[in-house]
C-alpha cells in the first residue's frame, strides 16, 4: 500500500512539475505586437527623400484590431477614413471600430462608437499608455466618453465591451454613412433589443447586433444619405458594461442573425477572447523557433500573424455567399475574397498553402466560381498572378479543385482578349507589349505599364505551362514556354535595362532608368526595380547581361547607385540603392546573387532589410512599405526561416542563412520539418538534407510532405 501512495505522490509531483515548465514556456502570441505597421515611415535615410508636407508615408498600413485566420470579422478602430488600413498611430482621436479590414485603401465597414451625453461630436480622444491588442483582442480607454472599450470576435461576429464610468446619457453610434469606400446607401431599424441593417458601398454588407440591454429608442438622422447618422440610446442606471455582439454577412440580414446566434450564442466576452487567443496561439505554434534574439522572434510571429489575416471569408455559417454576379448562392465550399495576388503570389499565398491548405483549396474553388461567371479567373491590380499561385498549389499537392476547369480558364486568361490580360493580343503578335511615347511624363503619369505587364505575363506563361506540362497537354506547353521567354524582348543591350518600346519597335528615347512611374512603362518602379525579374529563367536573363560577372556587377550597382532624393514616388520608396523594398517588384533582386555562385552577397544584403527595415523608428512599429494583405510580412517570415519562394510555382525553396538556431515546423500532413543552423557565421558554406550535402540552393517541397531536416552549414 505505500508502494502504490509513493508512486501516486511522485507521479502527482512530475505532472505538477510539467505543468509548471509548460506554464514557464512564454506564449507565442505574447511576441505578437498588432500595431506593427501602424506607425508611418519618417526616415529620409530610409524613405530615399524628404517627406513633402502633409504627406505620409505608404509604410505598413496595417490594423491593431481583433480576428481570425482569414476570418470574415476584422474588428479595429479608424482614426480617419480613406487612410488605408483606418488606424494610424501618430493619431489621437478615435472615430469608431469597424468590422471589415484588409490593409489597403477600401473596406473599414459598418462602423461602431459607443459615446455619452448630447451633440453630434462623436468622436474621442486616447493615449497609447491606456491602449492595448493582442491576437484576437484590442482594448482603449475613450477619454472624452469615459468608457473603456474592449473588443474581440469570431470568424464572423464582432463583440464589442463597452465599460462606461457614468451610466446616464449612453448610445451606440452607428456611423453607417461612412466607410473606406464610398457609402452609396445604408439602413438601421431596431427589433426589441436587436438593430439591423445594412451598409451599401458598392456591395451590401448586413449586421444583425443585439445590446445586452435595454435600448430605449433609436434615433436616426438622414438615413441611408452621406451625412446620416444612427444613436441607440441605453437606458440610464443599467449596471455593468453595455455589450454589443454583432453579426456580418455578405448575403443577407437573416444569415447575419445565424452567424451570430450559432458563432457567438451565449458565450460570455473573457469565453470567446480566450478562445480567439487558443486559435492564434495554436496557429503560430506550428513553426516553433529557438536562438536568435528577442527582436528577431518578436517580429516573426508578428509577421507570422499579419500574413495569415488575408484572403477573408465571405460566406456564411449555412454556406451561402454572394456571387460575383450578385446572386446568393450555397456553396459547398467556404467562399473567400480574391488574394491580393499582384503582391501575394510570390511569397503569401505559398505561405498560405503550407499553413492551411484547406483555405487555399476554398480560394482557388472561390476564384473558380468567379472565373464560370465572367469567363476568367480574376486578377488583382496587375498581371495575372492567379497563375502562379494556382499552378504552384497544385504542382505542391492541393488538388482537391477541379484542375481541368481551372486549367482551362487560366487558358483563357492567357489568349483572350477582354479579360484579365489587358493588350494580350499585342503581347502574343509582337512578343511585348509597345505603348507610345509621352513627351513630359511624371511619376502619376498614366500608361499601359508595358514593360511590367509583358515581364509580368512571360512569368504567367511559365506559370499555365507547368500545369500545362502536369496535365499532359503537350502543344500548349510548348507554346507558353515559347512565350515565357518574351521577358528578353524589352531588354536593351545598349543601355542593359528593361525598357519601354514604341509602337514602331524602336526604344522609347526619353528614358531615365532612375525614374519611377505609376503606369509609364514600369508599375510602380524604374528600370532599376524590374530589370532582374526573371524568376522563371534567371541563366536566360544572365546571358542577356553578357554573363555571370556582367550580371553581378549590375546586381551590385542595383545596390550601390544612390537614390535621387528629388524623385518622389509614395508608392515607391524605402530604398537600398536603386532597390525598393518598400514595393514588390523587385522583391526577388537581393537573392540574384544565388545565380551567380555568390550567396555570401545575398544573405549580407537579407540580412540588412531584416535586421533594418523591420519593425523599426521609435516605437518599433514601422515597415519598410505598404503590406499589401501580408506580402511584406510573409517575405520576413520565409527570408527568416531560411526557405524562400524565388519562383513560387515551382515546388521548391531556395535556402538562405535562417535568423534562428533551429526551426521546427509542423506541417499540415502532421510532419516536422526541422531546419538547422548550428554555426554563428552568417554566409552560407553548405546545405545538408537529411545529413547529406546537396548540389545546389533549392530543396524540393517534398520535405513538407515527409518531414526531414534541412541543415545550414556557414561559415
Amino acid at each position: 500500500m505505500r508502494t502504490r501512495t509513493t508512486l501516486k505522490l511522485a507521479t502527482a509531483l512530475l505532472l505538477a512539475s510539467a505543468s509548471c515548465v509548460n506554464a514557464q514556456q512564454k506564449a507565442l502570441t505574447s511576441y505578437v505586437n498588432t500595431f506593427i505597421g501602424t506607425a508611418p515611415m519618417n526616415d529620409p535615410k530610409i524613405l530615399g527623400y524628404e517627406l513633402p508636407k502633409d504627406w505620409r508615408s505608404w509604410a505598413g498600413l496595417t490594423f491593431p484590431g481583433s480576428s481570425l485566420p482569414n476570418a470574415m470579422v476584422q474588428l479595429s478602430p479608424i482614426t480617419q477614413y480613406g487612410s488605408g488600413a483606418g488606424y494610424q498611430y501618430e493619431d489621437d482621436t478615435i472615430i469608431g471600430f469597424t468590422h471589415t479590414n484588409k490593409g489597403h485603401w477600401n473596406l473599414c465597414n459598418v462602423p461602431l462608437m459607443p459615446v455619452t451625453g448630447k451633440g453630434n461630436k462623436f468622436a474621442s480622444h486616447f493615449s497609447h499608455q491606456k491602449e492595448s491588442a493582442a491576437p484576437g483582442f484590442y482594448q482603449v480607454y475613450l477619454d472624452d466618453y469615459k468608457v473603456k472599450v474592449s473588443l474581440t470576435s469570431t470568424l464572423r461576429t464582432g463583440f464589442h465591451r463597452y465599460e462606461f464610468d457614468d451610466t446616464k446619457d449612453r448610445s451606440v453610434f452607428f456611423d453607417l454613412a461612412h466607410a473606406n469606400n464610398r457609402v452609396k446607401d445604408w439602413k438601421i431599424e431596431q427589433v426589441g433589443n436587436a438593430l439591423q441593417g445594412y451598409q451599401n458601398v458598392g456591395e451590401t454588407i448586413y449586421f444583425y447586433a443585439v445590446i445586452n440591454t435595454k435600448v430605449d429608442s433609436l434615433e436616426k438622422h438622414n438615413e441611408g444619405q452621406r451625412d446620416g447618422y444612427a444613436l441607440a440610446h441605453i437606458s440610464n442606471g443599467s449596471k455593468g458594461p453595455v455589450e454589443v455582439k454583432i453579426g456580418l454577412s455578405f448575403t443577407s440580414v437573416a444569415n447575419a442573425k445565424l452567424n451570430l446566434e450559432q458563432e457567438l450564442g451565449n458565450k460570455t466576452f473573457e469565453q470567446v477572447r480566450t478562445d480567439a487567443g487558443n486559435i492564434w496561439e495554436n496557429t503560430l505554434s506550428k513553426i516553433q523557433v529557438k536562438g536568435g534574439e528577442e527582436k528577431d522572434k518578436r517580429m516573426f510571429y508578428s509577421s507570422l500573424y499579419r500574413s495569415l489575416l488575408w484572403p477573408c471569408l465571405r460566406s456564411d455559417v449555412n454556406g451561402e455567399y454572394t456571387d460575383v454576379k450578385g446572386q446568393v448562392i450555397k456553396g459547398d465550399f467556404r467562399y473567400y475574397t480574391e488574394p491580393s495576388l499582384w503582391d501575394t503570389y510570390r511569397n503569401k499565398d505559398v505561405l498560405l498553402g503550407l499553413m492551411f491548405p484547406k483555405v487555399t483549396t476554398d480560394v482557388i474553388k472561390s476564384l473558380e466560381d468567379h472565373g464560370d461567371k465572367t469567363g476568367f479567373i480574376p486578377t488583382f491590380f496587375h498581371g495575372d498572378h492567379a497563375a502562379s499561385s494556382i499552378a504552384g498549389a497544385y504542382l505542391r499537392g492541393i488538388t482537391d479543385f477541379n484542375i481541368k476547369d481551372v486549367y482551362a480558364l487560366l487558358l483563357r486568361n492567357a489568349n483572350l482578349e477582354g479579360g484579365t490580360r489587358p493588350f494580350i493580343s499585342e503581347y502574343i503578335k509582337n512578343g511585348y507589349i509597345a505603348e507610345p511615347e509621352q513627351p513630359n511624363p511624371n511619376v502619376e503619369t498614366k500608361g499601359k505599364a508595358s514593360v511590367s505587364k509583358t515581364l509580368e505575363y512571360s512569368y504567367d506563361d511559365y506559370s499555365v505551362a507547368q500545369l500545362s506540362k502536369a496535365l499532359g497537354d503537350t502543344a500548349n506547353y510548348r507554346i507558353l514556354m515559347a512565350r515565357s521567354k518574351n521577358y528578353k524582348n524589352v531588354f536593351d543591350k545598349s543601355t542593359n535595362f528593361m525598357r519601354g518600346r514604341q509602337p514602331n519597335g524602336e526604344w522609347i528615347k526619353n528614358f531615365n532608368p532612375q525614374y519611377p512611374y505609376y503606369e509609364y512603362m514600369f508599375r510602380e518602379a524604374n528600370a532599376w526595380q524590374v530589370s532582374f525579374f526573371a524568376p522563371h529563367d534567371m541563366p536566360g536573363l544572365i546571358e542577356l547581361y553578357g554573363g555571370k560577372k556582367k550580371f553581378e556587377a549590375k546586381l551590385d550597382s542595383l545596390f550601390t547607385v544612390p537614390w535621387n532624393p528629388e524623385y518622389k514616388a509614395r508608392n515607391v520608396e524605402t530604398m537600398v540603392g536603386q532597390y525598393c523594398q518598400g514595393n514588390q517588384p523587385d522583391h526577388e533582386a537581393p537573392f540574384a546573387y544565388y545565380f551567380v555562385g555568390k550567396p555570401e552577397k545575398s544573405q549580407k544584403m537579407l540580412d540588412h532589410i531584416l535586421k533594418n527595415l523591420y519593425g523599426i523608428g521609435k516605437e518599433g512599429l514601422e515597415l519598410s512599405g505598404m503590406d499589401d494583405a501580408g506580402e511584406m510580412s510573409s517575405w520576413y517570415v520565409l527570408t527568416s526561416l531560411g526557405l524562400y519562394t524565388f519562383s513560387a510555382t515551382d515546388p521548391e525553396y531556395l535556402v538562405t542563412v535562417p535568423l534562428f538556431d533551429e526551426v521546427k515546423w509542423t506541417t499540415s500532413n502532421g510532419k516536422v520539418l526541422t531546419i538547422k543552423k548550428p554555426g554563428k557565421g552568417r554566409a552560407l558554406k553548405d546545405i545538408k538534407v537529411n545529413g547529406k550535402s546537396i548540389k545546389g540552393y533549392f530543396v524540393s517541397h517534398d520535405l513538407f510532405k515527409t518531414g526531414g531536416t534541412v541543415e545550414v552549414v556557414t561559415r
